[in-house]
């Protein structure tokens, strides 16, 4: 008999995690690696909202909270889903969690049964199967494609549906591909949603901020008022406001489900860090000035780096509309061989074969669900990025 869960074994750790961590091992050994593997903003987290956590700190504010969020951040979250999205939630329908994916986990934990099915788009962010599997829950992939721009059709929606679908997870901006979603693009899956009234909707709007060439982000219960309750509207202050590692998420839902999810929090981590709350609370109430700028930064290390990868024979890259990733497909290179000798047979291959012989850490399609591509970050700073796709262009320019 196994010491460990069998649970444990239907998951795997994270691969963006790992390949970071593989990266930061050979730079300390004195490689000069350039990291492109981590989905964090190289921005420092506004001095409104540093300021405000100090104020807490020297307030006292240090002790326990509700095991869900203070009452102040809980409306600064019902506010901003009116004044962003007009739709109206009572702190009661919130739950704050230590990060947004604490917020997507303890809503699986809440719901899923063995043998209910969860509707994930590929490519997807990599921890979406392994929650559901944690869950007990069944992952169900529905494939995308480039030619899509890695959109979901509704077609593919429709046909992923079956009377064991519990939930459908959408994101948009997506990690990994930057895929924003239209209004009308968004509509067409939302009447397929309306067609299943036993499928719930979980929207991951953690990049909702990170939108460029004039795209204009909306989540499904404003799209299609109809599905506000069957639907978890999931976000944070990670990315947009650089406080990656605050770890402050939060979610809006049906007051029913909130209370769930709720008890999961409460016999698992309790409170997230009290003083990340109060910082929380001043991201979403204070200025959002700084947000235009930083789009601007994003937008450029964006088309720097589509504009040298589409430079290279053998791939493909399209362009994103929002978020801090682009994917491209490497299938013209597949089949080829490194100056090292190597094979590349995967985008695994492609992966490691960068990392070990040009020193660029990148993360394999396949930890999205979707070959033959890789993920880049292009969340730091123009010279890095500018140097890491040089070393692209020369390592893909070796291939034979």
């Amino acid at each position: 008999m196994s010491f460990l869960s069998e649970t444990l074994s239907r998951v795997k750790p994270s691969p963006t995690i790992a390949m970071t961590a593989k990266a930061a091992e050979l730079k300390a050994a004195g490689r000069d690696v350039i990291g492109l593997s981590a989905g964090e903003p190289d921005f420092d987290t506004p001095q409104n909202i540093k300021d405000a956590a100090v104020a807490a700190i020297a307030a006292g504010k240090t002790k326990y909270t509700a095991p869900d969020g203070i009452p102040e951040l809980k409306q600064a979250v019902c506010d901003k889903m009116k004044r962003d999205h007009g739709l109206n939630y009572t702190p009661a329908q919130v739950s704050v969690g230590t990060g947004g994916k604490q917020t997507l986990y303890n809503a699986l934990m809440a719901t899923l049964n063995p043998g209910d099915e969860v509707v994930i788009p590929a490519p997807y962010w990599v921890s979406y199967p392994d929650m559901v599997l944690l869950a007990g829950g069944t992952p169900v992939i529905a494939q995308t494609s480039l030619q899509t721009n890695f959109k979901l059709t509704a077609d593919q929606l429709e046909a992923a549906i079956t009377p064991k679908t519990k939930w459908f997870i959408f994101n948009s901006p997506s990690n990994p591909t930057g895929a924003g979603y239209s209004k009308a693009e968004l509509k067409a899956l939302t009447d397929v949603l309306m067609r299943h009234p036993h499928v719930w909707v979980m929207t991951d709007d953690m990049y909702e901020h990170l939108a460029y060439d004039g795209f204009e982000f909306c989540t499904p219960a404003q799209v299609e008022p109809a599905l506000y309750e069957r639907t978890l509207t999931c976000n944070g202050v990670s990315k947009a406001y650089a406080m990656t590692g605050w770890r402050i998420g939060y979610a809006a839902g049906p007051e029913k489900l909130i209370a769930a999810m709720r008890k999961v929090q409460s016999q698992s981590t309790s409170n997230p860090c009290s003083v990340s709350q109060w910082a929380a609370v001043e991201a979403l109430n204070g200025t959002q000035a700084f947000l235009a700028p930083n789009n601007v930064t994003f937008k450029r290390r964006r088309d720097l780096v589509v504009s040298m990868l589409s430079e290279i024979e053998g791939i493909s890259c399209p362009v994103p509309e929002g978020a801090f990733y682009v994917y491209p497909s490497i299938a013209g290179l597949i089949g080829k061989t490194t100056p090292a000798g190597k094979l590349i047979e995967t985008d695994e291959d492609f992966a490691t074969a960068l990392l070990e012989e040009a020193d660029v850490a990148v993360v394999f399609g396949a930890a999205f669900g979707l070959s033959p591509n890789f993920r880049v970050s292009y969340a730091t700073s123009d010279a890095a990025l500018e140097e890491a796709c040089r070393r692209i262009q020369s390592f893909c320019a070796s291939l034979t």
